[in-house]
């Protein structure tokens, strides 16, 4: 008892102190939504003020009070709204995570664009951006410039808030109406910058986004309150999600997963908005209506972090796939943007052709389009297609083109694929919320296994390299941190070293690759424990960061080549640490090993350049080689990781750590495999004999005890840790088994329960003596409460059989009280198994929190109320019941 007591106290205190939000369950978030819509209104409010003063004193706001006013946007409707975006997409809710982070970046990019209107000065006499004008110092140009660049990234985001107000109407009454009046406020706004008359259609506009914005703000807040829906609006649909259409046998959504992740919403329509966006944005520019890219670069900049998050979403869902997808997105777009931002701020020379036609980093982005094509040919059509013309983008982008053929030609591109990138957005917003295939996107276009063994043909052409695969979900990153050193080199590859437009022209495309977003790649890293993973891409992203200081930047900075005597010193730093990367290394694979041996000899060529010795055909063959293993590596830990067996060989490790072999330990209790009919009966017994045991459900693992024996469910309660007056639900096979038992149920509740059972639901219902026809038994007064109990239908056969085997069970998770839910036997075994009498293992479960749990003991009086919002949605329970509802009536 003292030794049990003493473990008791121990479990708690080391749930308080291990906590984390990465463990807690949907529910403690709250409504981050009242956020998000908050941010909506305060902005919203702000812009109507000054829309109203402008058009009442016919003059602009200007000077500091428009830089404070941008400062307020970023703040508040950007950086707030991201925090909700991000709770959101926690809550798994697609919609509403994808919306915020959305207009996060809108008001964001706006305020932005206000700040910049007051502090950018066009220098006269220069010429800018397409037009090869030359401007005269006495034309103010500043302000049209900035409308120019603002009214670009307005209409993007037009198109991109109808189909967001389009789509919440299929979830409720309130976010079409705000998301709308958001849409037509964008376009007056946009009209506002030429026209001073539609600065008053916009405010007034505004005030509907305020006027919305708060009531749904307070809906939503009285919900997080009293967990029900106390004032209208929220819980029913507009219309129903499933008159977009059906789904075809020729169309699906081709999730990936092994398991279904309810942990994180999709960002698959993130990163499809933030490609519409930015490409929009860059077909306004080389079509010749932006005279210069200051704005640009500044609206596709921002958009392209909501890109990063769909990455970073992607990674910890474990979507290896649209990790690496998005993150070459944002990449591509980054580079692009402070391209011609440099080609506008730094290049004073109107023939910069000749400088460009050098420059060969857009050639690497080709390529890894091309990978990324090849790896989509296992999924639907539109991705296909979505990559395909990913593919032409970067083909339009090669300076090698004429440079104002080039531009038609990169505008053309663009083009189509804004229109390919809406239409994916929302196809992939309406499947998501439906979750199911209801938009067309297309029959897959090859088996899985078709695309293996292609992938795998390439072993042929390679020579046969010993050693096993040591593939993990943490080695997602590994594909970007190729593409990132891959991009970096390859855009490093200077035919001389007196060229300054092709080095000033460089530097976005070396320094954001291989030293900012290499960051990103080290974050990702660190998320799974991978230690030398992220040490790697660090000290390469500091390699980069100084390349680009001294090589490209030197004469910006006014760095003088014979004093740069701290180059020299940093460089043999730098050559003693890639020394122990290398090692290190040599425990992975071949290929990560000859990548650190190329960059010592890269190194050696920065050392020679500080010491004026630098052999330049040298530096080239290196970076070079250095560039083909970097699309190698990225090509192969793709595919490897996404299939999870090695399709293309990254060959053995040179260098293995020494395993110490640890004694066989017994497990602390018996464990049998679900998938032996034995295994079911040896815990089928033990429950039956009044045991406690862990077992397997459709959602994550639970404590098991019978019905039968109150003793097994008070011991429940002891291991556990597990308050008594929190009640324990019972699991049951069938809803005849419960139809047998003749409860006073009325018509709606048992509609309601035939629409939600077998599955992640569990309803609430009053008890009564029907409770012992079913065959609760002597457990009656320790299941539940006095007066209600939560029963629940499992979607799962392995707990249906047990169920059949023992009659109802009492169920609540296997964990200790206040810690996160158990997802794979291991963790019910190292963490509660000295208290079990067994373990029935079934690997990973199904969901990674737990059920949805509500309240239906006033069902009859027309209302329900979610409890706990688990792994069913709120929004979709609430949608069954209002449909169940109105068929009843």
């Amino acid at each position: 008892k003292t030794e049990l007591s003493l473990t008791q106290n121990i479990s708690q205190i080391r749930s308080k102190i291990m906590a984390s939000t990465e463990g807690f369950a949907a529910v403690f978030y709250s409504e981050p939504s009242v956020l998000g819509l908050l941010a909506n209104v305060i902005s919203a409010f702000l812009v109507c003020l000054q829309n109203f003063s402008s058009a009442q004193s016919n003059v602009q706001p200007e000077g500091v009070e428009n830089i404070l006013a941008g400062v307020h946007l970023i703040l508040i409707g950007g950086l707030s709204q991201l925090l909700a975006g991000l709770l959101t997409f926690r809550k798994y809710d697609h919609l509403g995570g994808t919306a915020f982070l959305a207009f996060a970046g809108l008001w964001s990019s706006y305020g932005a664009t206000r700040i910049i209107s007051e502090a950018y000065v066009l220098p006269g006499n220069v010429t800018v951006g397409l037009s090869n004008v030359s401007v005269p110092a006495s034309l103010d140009t500043s302000c049209f410039s900035t409308r120019e660049g603002a009214v670009a990234g307005l209409v993007a985001y037009i198109f991109i808030s109808f189909i967001l107000s389009f789509c919440s109407a299929t979830v409720n009454y309130i976010m079409p109406f705000v998301f709308g009046a958001i849409t037509l406020t964008l376009v007056f706004e946009a009209v506002g910058l030429f026209a001073q008359w539609a600065l008053v259609v916009s405010g007034t506009l505004e005030l509907a986004i305020v006027i919305g914005g708060l009531y749904g703000a307070i809906a939503l807040l009285f919900k997080g309150i009293t967990q029900r829906y106390v004032l209208p609006g929220f819980g029913n649909p507009l219309f129903n999600v499933l008159l977009l259409g059906s789904a075809s046998r020729s169309s699906s959504k081709n999730v990936r997963e092994e398991k279904k992740n309810t942990k994180y919403a999709e960002p698959m329509a993130l990163g499809n908005l933030c490609d519409s966006i930015s490409s929009f944005i860059f077909s306004f520019y080389c079509f010749g209506y932006m005279c210069n890219f200051y704005v640009g670069a500044v609206w596709v900049s921002i958009n392209s972090i909501g890109q990063i998050l769909s990455s970073y979403y992607g990674y910890l869902r474990g979507d290896v796939y649209y990790t690496t997808k998005s993150g070459v997105h944002s990449l591509f777009w980054l580079v692009m943007s402070w391209e011609e931002f440099t080609l506008m701020v730094f290049i004073q020379s109107n023939n910069v052709q000749l400088s460009r036609a050098g420059m060969v980093g857009d050639w690497f982005f080709l390529a890894t389009a091309c990978v990324i094509l090849l790896m989509s040919f296992n999924r639907d059509i539109l991705e296909v297609v979505h990559n395909s013309l990913f593919v032409l983008l970067t083909v339009s982008t090669i300076p090698q083109i004429p440079l104002r053929g080039g531009y038609i030609f990169w505008g053309v591109a663009c083009s189509i694929y804004t229109a390919t990138s809406l239409y994916a957005t929302f196809a992939s917003l309406v499947n998501s919320v439906a979750e199911k295939a209801l938009i067309p996107i297309g029959a897959q276009v090859m088996s899985s296994s078709k695309l293996q063994k292609a992938l795998m043909s390439t072993q042929s052409c390679l020579p046969k390299l010993g050693g096993k695969p040591n593939l993990r979900p943490s080695d997602a990153p590994n594909a970007l941190f190729y593409i990132c050193n891959g991009l970096a080199a390859f855009s490093a590859l200077q035919g001389t070293l007196n060229d300054p437009i092709r080095q000033h022209l460089s530097i976005p495309t070396v320094l954001i690759p291989g030293a900012i977003f290499q960051l990103y790649v080290c974050r990702i890293q660190v998320q799974r424990g991978r230690r030398f993973g992220s040490v790697l891409p660090f000290c390469y992203a500091a390699v980069w960061a100084t390349w680009t200081w001294l090589r490209f930047a030197g004469n910006l900075l006014n760095i003088d080549p014979r004093n740069d005597g701290g180059f020299t010193a940093g460089a043999v730093a730098f050559l003693v640490v890639n020394i122990f990367l290398m090692i290190l290394a040599s425990y992975s694979n071949l290929v990560l090993l000859s990548l650190t041996a190329v960059m010592e000899v890269l190194i050696v060529c920065f050392l020679l350049f500080t010491l004026e010795s630098l052999p330049v055909p040298l530096e080239i063959v290196m970076l070079t080689i250095f560039s083909i293993l970097c699309i190698y590596g990225a090509a192969a830990s793709l595919a490897n990781c996404i299939f999870g067996k090695e399709l293309i060989l990254m060959g053995p490790s040179l260098l293995r750590a020494e395993t110490v072999k640890e004694a066989p330990t017994s497990p602390p209790c018996i464990n049998p495999s679900s998938h032996q009919t034995s295994g079911l009966r040896t815990i089928a017994e033990k429950l039956n004999a009044g045991g406690v045991c862990g077992v397997p459900t459709d959602t994550v693992y639970a404590l098991a005890a019978s019905c039968k024996h109150p003793e097994a469910i008070e011991k429940i309660y002891r291991i556990k840790d597990r308050p008594q007056e929190k009640p324990i639900c019972i699991f049951i096979s069938n809803v005849d088994q419960l139809r047998a038992a003749a409860p006073p149920f009325s018509p709606l509740l048992w509609e309601f329960m035939e629409n939600v059972y077998p599955g992640g639901v569990g309803c609430i219902v009053k008890k009564g003596d029907w409770l012992k026809t079913l065959g609760v038994g002597d457990g009656y007064d320790r299941v539940g409460t006095k007066d209600s109990i939560m029963i629940r239908v499992p979607d799962q056969t392995i707990t249906v059989h047990l169920i059949d085997m023992t009659g109802p069970l009492a169920i609540t998770s296997a964990n200790p009280s206040g810690e996160t839910d158990s997802t794979h036997h291991d963790m019910v075994i190292s963490r509660l198994g000295h208290w079990l009498d067994g373990v029935l293992c079934d690997g990973q479960s199904n969901e990674v929190v737990a059920s949805t749990v509500v309240n239906c003991t006033k069902i009859d009086e027309g209302d329900i109320t979610i409890l706990r919002e688990g792994c069913v949605p709120a929004a979709k329970v609430m949608h069954i019941f209002e449909r169940v509802k109105n068929q009843i009536v």
